[in-house]
């Protein structure tokens, strides 16, 4: 079997003219991994809406009625940065099933990525900064409540902190969350993560990429992780609207390649999302996101998973 990869038709949910979040980019990424041979159809596997009780495994009953049920009040509205709407709930629910079957993929093939997800700003009882559910959390908790994992590593290379994920597992020792993100941006108030690592703004891709290797080796050899979920954000590029930091298409990629090897050399089988990317051109915006998806099926042909 090739590489899986997880695509639903209702990753795209339609929001306002001149909205800033691109939601055109999940069906875009889908259509350029065919259109430059990354995958053929027959690797993609489209998710099923899960139940309910998968989204209050880590977030309040209230809370996800409310949002369910259209009724959150504004405030609330506001702080996700998303307008409320039957098909952005339908989707929103859709999209953390593709995290979940992302990782089920993972366990059985040693790789798989989904070409959406990475929704880490999302706290058990509000949402925020475009993030409604947490599908890393959720994930992590549904693999472990079916007995299927034990010990979940989270590696965030999204330029903002996992903050919602930092905070539902800042008790808990069986999910290990590391964040590598951008010290002076989005959230303001940083959580603590089990390993926050702090970037200086305007870091290129040499140092970057050499700060990740001091830590991600040994992160694998202390945690033993039954799962990675890996949350590949291309917001740490150059031309990334909300980055702050200088990675090139070349720095991402090489990123990819490293975070994988290292993995799959390993035995760790990795579940990837694709994390936030914001930038008016979308063609660049779809491009840097696919190396996500070229490297992985570069490393999946390689280990031969």
């Amino acid at each position: 079997m090739d590489l899986p990869i997880i695509y639903h038709e209702d990753y795209v949910a339609p929001l306002p003219p001149g909205h800033r979040f691109p939601m055109a980019k999940f069906g875009m990424l889908y259509q350029m991994l065919i259109a430059d041979g990354v995958a053929d159809r027959s690797q993609f596997h489209a998710p099923e809406l899960p139940p309910q009780e998968w989204i209050e495994l880590v977030h309040d009953r209230h809370y996800v009625q409310a949002y369910c049920n259209g009724t959150l009040d504004a405030k609330a509205i506001r702080r996700i940065g998303l307008p409320w709407s039957r098909a952005l709930a339908n989707r929103t629910f859709i999209a953390v099933a593709g995290t979940v079957l992302t990782a089920k993929l993972a366990l059985e093939y040693g790789l798989a990525c989904n070409t959406a997800g990475g929704t880490h700003h999302a706290f058990p009882g509000f949402g925020s900064g475009f993030c409604i559910f947490n599908d890393l959390a959720i994930a992590s908790r549904v693999l472990q409540q079916l007995g299927l994992v034990r010990q979940v590593l989270i590696i965030d290379l999204d330029v903002h902190q996992g903050d919602g994920t930092a905070v539902i597992f800042q008790d808990d020792q069986s999910v290990f969350t590391f964040s590598m993100h951008c010290q002076v941006n989005f959230p303001g108030t940083k959580q603590k993560s089990d390993l926050d690592v702090h970037l200086s703004e305007g870091i290129e891709d040499d140092e970057y990429l050499q700060t990740l290797a001091k830590y991600l080796p040994d992160l694998l050899s202390d945690v033993k992780p039954d799962l990675v979920l890996y949350d590949a954000g291309v917001d740490p590029h150059q031309a990334d609207k909300l980055g702050k930091l200088a990675l090139t298409d070349t720095g991402l990629f090489r990123r990819e390649m490293q975070v994988l090897s290292t993995c799959c050399s390993g035995g760790y089988p990795v579940a990837c999302v694709i994390g936030g990317g914001y930038s008016d051109d979308m063609n660049g915006l779809v491009y840097r996101h696919s190396l996500l998806h070229r490297a992985a099926s570069q490393t999946y042909r390689h280990y031969k998973l």
